[in-house]
C-alpha cells in the first residue's frame, strides 16, 4: 500500500493518538474490532469507539462484512501502509523555504523537505484522479568525505555538474514541456558514536 499523506490537523491530531497510530499499525492486514480488542488488551467497545473515530477521517475503511449468528462483523483495514504528517497540518505557521533567508542554514532545508512533501503530496493526488504515474527521480546516497575541505570542493564540483546540466536541458519555450524541480540536499547523518561530532 502507498503512504498517506495527512494535511488536515483534525486526521493529524486523530492519527497522532498513541492508540490510534498502533491500531493503523495493526491494520496492515483487515481485522476485526474483537480481532483487536484481544491483541491489544483493549475493551472491545474502546476499540470500535477509536476505529469509527479513524474512519471518519478516512484513515480506516471496511475491508469485509462477515454475518456471525445475526450479528454483523466488519473487518477494517487501514487505507494506506504508512502515514506522514504534512507541513500543511500546522496551517499559518507551517515551514516555507520563502521565509528562510539563510540558504546555508538547516531550517532552509527543511523547510525544502517541507515544500517536497507539499508539492508532491498534491501532485500525487492529480495523478491518481488521471490514473497516471506521477514521474519522479529520487537519489539517495551516503558519502564519508576525508575532510572539510574535500567536502567544500565536493559542494562547488556537484553545484557546477548541476548547473551545467540544467542549463544543457532547461528549454524555457518548449512547447509541451514542463518545469521540474530539482532540489539537491546534503547533510551529517545522524551520530552512531559519540567519537563521530557534528
Amino acid at each position: 500500500m502507498a503512504v498517506e499523506v495527512i494535511d488536515d490537523p483534525a486526521a493529524a491530531a486523530v492519527a497522532l493518538d498513541p492508540v490510534r497510530c498502533r491500531l493503523l499499525a495493526e491494520l496492515a492486514e483487515p481485522a476485526s474490532a474483537a480481532t483487536l480488542a484481544a491483541r491489544m488488551g483493549l475493551a472491545r467497545q474502546k476499540v470500535n469507539y477509536h476505529l469509527r473515530t479513524l474512519e471518519a477521517h478516512n484513515l480506516v475503511r471496511v475491508a469485509d462484512t462477515r454475518v456471525w449468528g445475526g450479528l454483523t462483523e466488519r473487518m477494517m483495514v487501514a487505507t494506506a501502509g504508512s502515514y506522514m504528517v504534512s507541513p500543511d497540518a500546522m496551517g499559518a505557521v507551517a515551514v516555507r523555504p520563502e521565509r528562510r533567508v539563510d540558504r546555508l542554514s538547516a531550517s532552509y532545508l527543511i523547510a525544502l523537505a517541507a515544500r517536497v512533501v507539499r508539492e508532491v503530496k498534491a501532485l500525487l493526488g492529480k495523478s491518481e484522479e488521471l490514473d497516471k504515474r506521477l514521474p519522479t527521480l529520487s537519489v539517495d546516497t551516503v558519502i564519508r568525505f576525508r575532510s572539510a575541505a574535500e567536502r567544500a570542493e565536493f559542494s562547488r564540483e556537484l553545484a557546477n555538474l548541476v548547473a551545467g546540466l540544467a542549463a544543457k536541458y532547461h528549454d524555457e519555450a518548449a512547447p509541451g514541456g514542463r518545469a521540474h524541480r530539482l532540489v539537491v540536499v546534503a547533510y551529517p547523518l545522524p551520530q552512531t558514536s559519540k567519537k563521530e561530532t557534528v
